[in-house]
């Protein structure tokens, strides 16, 4: 893991419900995309929107398991919110009613 991962995977799980950290990595969100797909094999594994109209996407690597959370407000940009390992995309998802869900 790099000093760039290792530093995110300490960053909140729920940015939403903890303090933001000071200063996250923010860029363009294509700059961000790519860097993520060349430097750890990370791909969209999800995406959703949040009350605030910001997007908010899964980015893991199947090989690695290595996993960022992405986050990008209206207009721009896209930060880098969190960031872990072990990911791993549950196919089927969990069926409505199950405490996970």
């Amino acid at each position: 893991m790099t000093s760039a991962k290792s530093l995110l995977a300490a960053l909140p799980l729920c940015a939403w419900a903890l303090p933001a950290p000071a200063a996250p990595h923010c860029a363009p969100h294509d700059r961000i995309v790519a860097g993520l797909a060349e430097r750890f094999g990370e791909h969209r594994q999800a995406i959703a929107l949040d009350g605030a109209r910001r997007v908010a996407e899964t980015f893991a690597s199947d090989e690695t398991g290595g996993w960022t959370l992405l986050l990008t407000r209206p207009g721009g940009p896209s930060c880098l919110i969190a960031a872990g390992h072990a990911f791993e995309p549950l196919d089927p998802p969990p069926p409505p009613g199950d405490p996970a869900s």
